[in-house]
């Protein structure tokens, strides 16, 4: 219990420090631009968890889970196949490092012109962002598979799939989990981004609205609300990222302590 409440303390006392700090600094603040944070607090409850978190932070959300789940599916599986494939790896090299160097915004206008202004185009620009932090992460971490533990199961006659679902995989799931975190954080900016082109919804869609409009409060509110989901996808993704890493985890302490 003792080690759940300093965890807690740790994740949530210097966001309350400095809350606290912005509150009494802001008090008296009769700045258009930087109003008190009472008054921003005002405005994401009553308008971010009110009318818009059905109509732009779900919709947000929702293409964001699509276009990560999607990068998560193509970079694992191809990083899979280059990690293993000496021929796969210097065919495709040069070709993906052509594409890695693209910035995404860039391509916000060609998606657009291939798939149009809908979700399709935001989900793409999602995927493609922050697929390739996973894709390198997982080439690299399956090239990093004990050769000798690969020569064993080889010799053993453990088949392919066998040997990728029990030995590759496993061990190389440290190096893909760093990759899916780097790309959850790319995935949250793109989401961003994608929205501010001709979007109807969405978070980056109607904080530059409530920009636009000069509604300042409802601006600050809207990147506090960007704040708390990317921290609340964090969070969500270290409970994920523990429970599955839990052996990693474990071997570590133990060598440490040892």
């Amino acid at each position: 219990m003792t080690g759940i409440l300093r965890r807690v303390g740790l994740m949530f006392g210097l966001p309350i420090v400095l809350l606290a700090a912005w509150w009494f600094a802001s008090a008296n603040s009769v700045d258009f631009f930087f109003p008190p944070l009472s008054k921003i607090l005002e405005s994401l409850v009553d308008e971010w968890f009110g009318p818009r978190l059905a109509a732009d932070v779900v919709p947000s959300v929702l293409r964001l889970l699509a276009g990560y789940l999607l990068a998560v599916v193509l970079a694992v599986s191809l990083g899979v196949l280059i990690g293993t494939s000496r021929t796969v790896r210097g065919v495709l090299e040069p070709v993906l490092e052509f594409f890695r160097a693209i910035p995404p915004p860039v391509l916000v206008p060609i998606f657009m012109l291939f798939l149009g202004i809908g979700d399709g185009m935001k989900i793409v620009v999602i995927a493609f962002g922050c697929m390739w932090p996973i894709l390198l992460n997982t080439v690299e971490g399956v090239r990093a598979v004990d050769s000798v533990l690969s020569d064993t199961a080889r010799t053993y006659g453990i088949t392919d799939s066998a040997r990728l679902r029990k030995l590759v995989l496993p061990a190389a799931s440290p190096q893909i989990f760093a990759g899916l975190r780097q790309g959850l954080s790319v995935a949250i900016i793109l989401m961003v981004i994608s929205e501010l082109f001709a979007a109807s919804n969405g978070l980056g869609f109607a904080v530059v609205q409530a920009q636009r409009s000069f509604a300042i409060a409802e601006t600050w509110a809207g990147m506090l609300m960007l704040g708390l989901l990317g921290f609340l996808l964090a969070v969500l993704f270290r409970i994920v990222e523990n429970r599955q890493l839990a052996w990693y985890h474990g071997l570590r302490r133990a060598q440490r302590s040892s």
